[in-house]
């Protein structure tokens, strides 16, 4: 019985093919809208991420995020050193400014600066040169998206003049870092040169990034250091769920993109569930002609169930190898340099799916389940 429903639902093309992209295209809406949305608000906590040494980041109480801050005391420095637990603790500066290119242009920019001794605070990574060019004077180190932001043209930026609030800085090399939220250019120097790039203000000292003593956990830590200080200590991993939190509280991103995802639902079930009543009504006769030999509702219902999960089948695998596709498509843009498709997303739009197939499956299967044997007769 099982076949003889495939071939009733293969054998009306127009339908087949209809039902199948209506799947397909719900699921690509779905799993691509959830896959934008996930990466974007996971690039809050970039500029956490970014520094994988640090377990703990200290801040005044009332920072938030690497881009919500209040500068702090120098002498913050040395109270958490003073801490036990505290195997090292490096400053660590994040602020804004206005960059002139060679060319005239004019960039808003995130300055980083990062310990002079150690150099803790900068990418893991670079692309180009490496970490000790920060030792020449007035260098800096660009991301690689904001290469491609600040020169378009697509020369290299090496060796590039840049005038960063009236004082000259020189870009000898380039880190691969992981974008930003607003994928904003980001140089990084040393913390006393980055002193003199950024306004002066009685406070400049950003974060205090921590690293713990062995055998004292980074929760731990925080929780001393905030008793010692005042301060507000967060673990890695605690600040950077703050980061995407913010954004999430922040903006209008979820909503928007809550709207879309149930957009693509809404289409999945009025395609699907036009067409498959369409497809039951025609094969009505059929139905009626299975019915009248003896052929129970439930048999039936088991033949629609059969119909509907080789259109889903289908159509979900579609979907999914068209986010693939798209996300590989676009993987050189520096806009989605990064992104991926986190394994749960999947599994919500096939969630999606079978709910869009179970409601419209149902709606379909009443009309077969109304329908007397002897109509077929007359």
């Amino acid at each position: 019985m099982i076949w003889i429903a495939i071939r009733m639902l293969t054998g009306d093309g127009q339908k087949f093919y209809g039902l199948v992209f209506g799947i397909a295209f719900s699921t690509l809406l779905i799993t691509q809208q959830l896959t934008i949305f996930v990466n974007l608000i996971e690039r809050g906590a970039s500029s956490v991420y970014n520094v994988p040494t640090a377990d703990v980041w200290v801040m005044d109480e009332v920072s938030r995020t690497t881009d919500v801050n209040y500068p702090m005391a120098s002498t913050a420095l040395d109270r958490v050193r003073s801490v036990p637990g505290v195997e090292w603790a490096v400053p660590h500066l994040r602020a804004g400014a206005s960059v002139r290119s060679g060319d005239g242009d004019l960039e808003g920019v995130s300055i980083v600066g990062v310990d002079d001794a150690t150099l803790i605070g900068l990418p893991l990574r670079m692309v180009t040169g490496s970490a000790d060019v920060l030792s020449q004077p007035d260098s800096v180190i660009i991301d690689d998206v904001g290469v491609a932001r600040l020169f378009e043209d697509g020369r290299s930026p090496i060796e590039e003049r840049l005038e960063l609030n009236d004082q000259r800085a020189v870009i000898r090399a380039v880190a691969d870092a992981i974008p930003s939220f607003t994928s904003q250019v980001t140089l990084y120097t040393k913390y006393s040169q980055a002193l003199r790039y950024v306004p002066g203000t009685r406070n400049r000292l950003s974060f205090v990034l921590v690293g713990a003593s062995p055998g004292v956990t980074a929760g731990e830590l925080a929780t001393r250091i905030e008793a010692a200080t005042g301060l507000r200590a967060r673990t890695r991993d605690q600040f950077a769920r703050d980061g995407v939190d913010f954004i999430i509280q922040n903006t209008g991103i979820p909503l928007n993109f809550g709207i879309t995802v149930a957009l693509g639902f809404i289409v999945g079930v009025a395609i699907v569930g036009l067409t498959f009543s369409l497809f039951i009504r025609d094969n009505i006769k059929q139905f009626g002609a299975l019915k009248a030999i003896g052929v129970t509702n439930a048999k039936i219902g088991r033949m629609v169930a059969a119909q509907a999960g080789l259109v889903g089948l289908i159509g979900y695998g579609l979907g999914v190898v068209g986010t693939v596709l798209f996300i590989w498509s676009f993987s050189a843009n520096p806009t989605f340099k990064g992104f991926y498709i986190p394994w749960q997303i999947p599994l919500i739009s096939l969630v999606a799916v079978a709910l869009i197939l179970a409601l419209t499956g149902w709606l379909a299967l009443r009309n077969v389940l109304r329908t007397e044997p002897a109509s077929v007769f007359r």
